[in-house]
């Protein structure tokens, strides 16, 4: 009895184990937690049925199967890479990809491993991007071939529920020789562009040297002119105020004149006109005639008579002494 309760027990408690068990294994396979930046493709019974978000998923036991796939950005940076630019030079290039995850399904089920097509096709385009460029584009132009190596893959990625953020190419490395002539030619540059600024100089310092040249001689001849105009204008002021000067002074000549031909007048008016007055104002008229700068001087018919009256005169005058001496 006791052997058979003890049997028993213990196929009760391996039972009870089991069940345990089952429940542990049942409750892992139904209960799955998505961690955030992944999501869970449910496939049941190996056909595709959900795609879970992050959180807790649940999946029927045995018949749902979850792989997760990464749907963050993934930069991939590819290994060096052989490369024939248009130009016949070959050359090391080597890109980073910067690829996302849009559809987890596509990323799934369209392509077998959808990391290895793209850096595949990476590949492929760095050849088919580069074929097309000279080596001075390759090197110059960096952003171009960026934007070509995206238009290459996009719309191959986009199949693959795969998109390509952006493409950035990391390096570009030209033979050793081509290298050696880059610098040579590049210092040939350099020389170039020191003679050109040297040769800029010069003539910006001779054109320099010109206009102040040029503006020096402007100033020059604007002074000359000031000058000139200044002594015009003194030579001006000074021949109007001699004119204004032989005008006073021959109006003053003039009514002097007047004031003494006005007293003349006023004494001939006072006394009585005699012949011999009259001869005394011809003969200082005759010896003011005779004073002019003229060559010839013309004596009018009267001055015959005026000799006879200056006769007269001195007779006039010698009389009265003759009467005294005879009184005498």
């Amino acid at each position: 009895m006791m052997i058979a309760s003890t049997s028993g027990g213990t196929a009760a408690g391996i039972i009870v184990l089991v069940l345990v068990v089952l429940m542990v294994i049942l409750l892992a396979r139904s209960v799955r937690v998505i961690q955030q930046g992944f999501n869970g493709v449910v496939k049941r019974f190996g056909q595709f049925h959900s795609v879970k978000s992050p959180g807790i998923a649940f999946l029927v036991p045995f018949a749902d199967q979850m792989a997760r796939v990464d749907v963050r950005e993934v930069p991939r940076t590819g290994d060096r890479q052989d490369v024939i630019t248009k130009d016949n030079v070959g050359v090391m290039v080597s890109a980073t990809i910067f690829s996302q995850v849009i559809d987890p399904k596509s990323a799934l089920f369209a392509v077998s491993n959808f990391e290895l097509a793209i850096f595949q096709l990476a590949q492929t385009a760095l050849r088919a991007v580069f074929g097309g460029l000279t080596l001075d584009e390759a090197l110059s132009e960096r952003e171009r071939i960026n934007t070509e190596l995206q238009q290459h893959m996009d719309p191959i990625t986009e199949k693959w529920g795969v998109r390509c953020n952006r493409i950035e190419v990391v390096d570009i490395v030209p033979p050793t020789s081509v290298l050696q002539a880059m610098s040579l030619q590049k210092e040939a540059e350099q020389h170039k562009r020191a003679a050109i600024l040297t040769s800029e100089g010069q003539k910006q310092a001779a054109i320099n040297a010109a206009e102040g040249q040029k503006q020096a001689a402007i100033l020059a001849a604007e002074g000359e002119k000031q000058a000139r105009v200044r002594l015009a204008e003194g030579e001006k002021e000074a021949t109007i105020l001699r004119a204004q000067g032989k005008q006073e002074a021959l109006a003053r000549r003039a009514q002097g004149k007047a004031d003494a031909i006005t007293s003349v007048y006023s004494a001939i008016l006072e006394r009585n006109l005699t012949p011999e007055l009259l001869a005394v104002l011809q003969l200082e008229t005759l010896t003011q005639v005779a004073k002019s700068d003229n060559a010839k001087l013309v004596v009018p018919y009267e001055a015959v008579g005026l000799l006879g009256a200056t006769q007269a005169l001195k007779d006039a005058l010698s009389s009265p002494a003759r009467d005294d001496s005879s009184s005498d």
